[in-house]
C-alpha cells in the first residue's frame, strides 16, 4: 500500500471531527517555508536547507535537524491562529489576511505550559 494512495481528505475529517467530539479543535497551517524558515531569527532561505536532513540558517548559524525545525516552525502556526486569530487558507494560493507581528512568532517557538516532571497525558 503507496502511502499517497491514501484518502487524506477522509483522514482529516475524521480527526477533525473526533477532535471536536472530545473538546479538541483541528488546527490546520500552510507548510510553505517551514523547513527553510529559522527559527530562532526568522530568516528564510533555500540555502538553510544544505542536505535533506540537515538545517543550518545562512544569517545565524543556528543547526539542527530539518524535520524538526519543520516541526517547531509547524507548531509556531499554530500557536499564531489560537494566539491571535492569523487566518489560515488550506489550499489557496491567496496570502492570508492578518498576521501576528513579527516579534511575536518568534516568542511562541516550543511548547509551553509543561513543567519539569509534568505527564503530557
Amino acid at each position: 500500500m503507496v502511502i499517497l494512495d491514501q484518502g487524506w481528505f477522509e483522514f482529516r475529517r475524521q480527526l477533525d471531527y473526533k477532535l471536536a467530539w472530545s473538546g479538541g479543535w483541528l488546527i490546520a497551517v500552510p507548510p510553505q517555508n517551514t523547513s527553510q524558515t529559522c527559527p530562532v531569527c526568522g530568516c528564510v532561505s533555500v540555502g538553510n536547507r544544505t542536505t535533506q536532513a540537515k538545517f543550518a540558517c545562512v544569517d545565524c548559524g543556528f543547526e539542527d535537524n530539518a524535520d524538526v525545525v519543520g516541526a517547531i516552525n509547524i507548531l509556531a502556526r499554530g500557536h499564531r491562529v489560537a494566539a491571535c486569530g492569523e487566518v489560515v487558507q488550506s489550499g489557496s494560493s491567496n496570502p492570508p489576511k492578518r498576521l501576528c507581528a513579527e516579534s511575536s512568532m518568534r516568542s511562541t517557538v516550543g511548547i509551553s505550559g509543561l513543567q519539569a516532571g509534568e505527564d503530557v497525558n
